[in-house]
């Protein structure tokens, strides 16, 4: 799971680079999922065969699909005008943001500790934004909106959870982006003029693969309750992206807003955790 989010900071650092460097949103995105698509159906076809394409929630895996394209189109969005460190922060209130979707979308019961643990998680959101100071940039609108479709995407898969296989959610989720996106890319397509950017164009797709890979194989070794705290190891690989490649360094509202958003973050992965044993006992 540790790997799997150096991947995952590996996508956000292409997409940050490439934005720079003049590449369209679209055509990013359109990169990151086609070169998804082919190494999944690489790995997954050889194993389980033309299966892989049949879904047995196809309305609810499109939804899926859907919500974690935005999320990342969205998210590419923000990068293009925010230090890698800024969206990093704002998305890590996603399991916070799950834990409300969890209630009308799931039917799960939410206690009043962990409602106020998601009331100072956002505060802590908010310290980061500071909507209402100098630093607040109109961009972090499109990272909050991509948190939210991000935590749907979660959610979604938590629904397809016994229903859909691995290989048949990555392969519809990675595919549908392609072919929904080809016509769009193509339409404002600019090659890359320098050799290192070519590579970044074709190495994000890959890192997409890697990262979804490693993080599904964690996830069958252990529980998903033991592995959430380490998506906050990202704060560190942001932070020396953001320093050593971006020459950015964190202020230290983003530090407070990641340290408040992060301890919310673990209280309610606690709470879950302690559910959990009285269930099992």
């Amino acid at each position: 799971m540790a790997l799997a989010v150096v991947f995952f900071t590996g996508i956000d650092t292409s997409a940050k680079w490439l934005s720079i460097v003049g590449i369209p949103v679209l055509q990013i995105v359109f990169a990151r999922y086609a070169g998804h698509f082919v190494y999944a159906l690489m790995i997954f076809v050889p194993q389980e065969g033309m299966g892989v394409f049949q879904s047995n929630a196809p309305f609810k895996q499109l939804l899926r699909s859907l919500a974690l394209l935005l999320s990342t189109i969205l998210n590419f969005q923000a990068l293009k005008y925010l230090p890698i460190t800024v969206t990093t922060t704002i998305f890590f209130a996603g399991p916070i943001l799950i834990t409300l979707l969890a209630v009308p979308i799931l039917g799960e019961k939410v206690g009043l500790r962990r409602i106020i643990a998601v009331c100072v998680g956002f505060m802590g959101v908010l310290v980061v934004v500071q909507p209402w100071g100098v630093g607040y940039h109109p961009a972090m609108i499109y990272s909050i909106a991509g948190l939210f479709m991000a935590s749907t995407y979660f959610i979604m898969t938590r629904l397809l959870a016994g229903i859909e296989s691995n290989a048949t959610q990555q392969v519809w989720s990675s595919g549908f982006a392609m072919f929904v996106l080809a016509p769009f890319a193509i339409d404002e397509w600019i090659w890359p003029e320098a050799q290192l950017d070519w590579a970044i164009l074709f190495i994000i797709g890959l890192f997409g693969a890697l990262g979804h890979i490693a993080a599904t194989t964690a996830h069958r070794w252990a529980d998903a309750s033991i592995l959430a705290p380490l998506v906050y190891t990202q704060v560190l690989w942001a932070n020396v992206v953001g320093i050593f490649i971006f020459m950015t360094y964190p202020t230290i509202w983003t530090l407070v807003g990641a340290a408040i958003i992060i301890g919310s973050g673990l209280y309610i992965w606690h709470r879950e955790r302690q559910k959990a044993k009285i269930i099992i006992l």
